[in-house]
């Protein structure tokens, strides 16, 4: 009578292990298979798409179909949070690091603290050999 228990048993986190790996990590999702760089202190701005906000401490731009550059915020940033718009200030061509970020939420008019960015670093596909 333990056998057939331990099949439905199984049977059953069979069917919850699916769902799971279906919510993959954004992060993994969008950098896994990428190589990191070394990180620096400014990217060009003309170069870059996004961004995109994965949680409150970590923002992607998107360079090239090849490259993704991954930023880490020095310090929790309250209100940064996927869906939320964020309100860059640019100080010439470049994107650097301590540059001051703020979010707002959509239909919203009241923007949220300021933020400071970090180092980015590169994240780029394995070439093909």
């Amino acid at each position: 009578m333990r056998a057939p228990l331990a099949v439905i048993l199984l049977a059953a986190l069979a069917g919850s292990a699916a769902p799971a790996a279906s919510r993959q990590d954004p992060l993994d999702r969008e950098l896994g298979g990428r190589i990191a760089g070394t990180p620096v202190d400014c990217v060009d701005n003309s170069r870059l798409m996004g961004p995109q906000v994965i949680d409150d401490r970590t923002i992607l731009y998107r360079e090239s179909g090849l490259r993704t550059w991954r930023n880490d915020l020095p310090e929790s940033c309250p209100g940064l949070r996927p869906n939320t718009v964020l309100i860059v200030n640019v100080y010439g061509s470049q994107l650097c690091r301590n540059d001051r970020v703020r979010t707002i939420d959509p239909g919203s008019i009241i923007p949220g603290p300021t933020c400071r960015l970090g180092k980015f670093t590169p994240y780029d596909k394995p070439r093909k050999k």
